[in-house]
């Protein structure tokens, strides 16, 4: 038991799993990246210093994969980000409504999910698209999405953009930094709680907005 505790704290360590799995290392990524907004428990796995460190050791992945380029990469990254998307709206559109009826656990709060859906009601399908940048709402998005019935058309329409446009600018932004400063690596674990820091503020901040509303009522 203490060895899976164990494996599950070095997941929250983005540098660890490049270095320790290697070779396997891509395929841990596209699990963890597919597991984040497939299932509503994937909430608290580290999407965004994931796939920025992966932009870090993108040469590596390049050489453990048949020497692809790095873009193939991120392609293959994006598709696996749209299945896991896929997979979180037809949970919705299955057992949304159960979701709403269903007590609290240590990996389901069902406050996440109401939260995912004023923000889905507020920016439309285009929360598919902002939500890829924000860790809670990534989860709850396609879920709320597949609750509520959206044309599935138009969610795949946007899910694509959102995939594409999360994995290729987080992804470069750590493959060119890693160009331009090669001793990011020295300092990756400050990069990674800085990354942790901006993505879950505005998750804060709404949720402290809300609590807020809840007092005024």
């Amino acid at each position: 038991m203490s060895d899976f505790w164990d494996f599950i704290q070095h997941l929250f360590n983005p540098r660890w799993i490049f270095l320790y799995f290697g070779n396997a290392a891509l395929f841990i990524l596209l699990a963890i990246v597919f597991a984040e907004t497939g299932f509503f428990i994937g909430f608290f796995l580290p999407g965004d210093s994931l796939l920025f460190t992966a932009g870090i050791f993108g040469e590596d992945l390049c050489k453990n994969f048949y020497n692809v380029p790095f873009f193939i990469i991120i392609l293959i990254v994006a598709f696996f980000a749209i299945l896991g998307n896929i997979q979180g709206y037809w949970l919705g559109y299955k057992s949304g409504e159960l979701l709403y009826r269903k007590k609290d656990s240590f990996f389901f709060k069902k406050k996440h999910l109401i939260l995912a859906k004023l923000f889905y009601n507020k920016y439309k399908s285009t929360a598919l698209i902002m939500s890829r940048f924000l860790p809670l709402f990534r989860t709850f998005a396609p879920i709320v999405a597949g609750a509520i019935r959206m044309n599935f058309k138009k969610f795949m329409i946007y899910n694509v953009i959102g995939a594409i446009a999360w994995t290729y600018s987080i992804m470069l932004a750590g493959h060119y930094l890693d160009k331009s400063f090669p001793e990011l690596k020295n300092h990756l674990e400050w990069i990674v709680l800085l990354i942790v820091f901006i993505t879950t503020l505005p998750v804060i901040i709404k949720l402290k907005k809300s609590k807020k509303k809840k007092l005024l009522i």
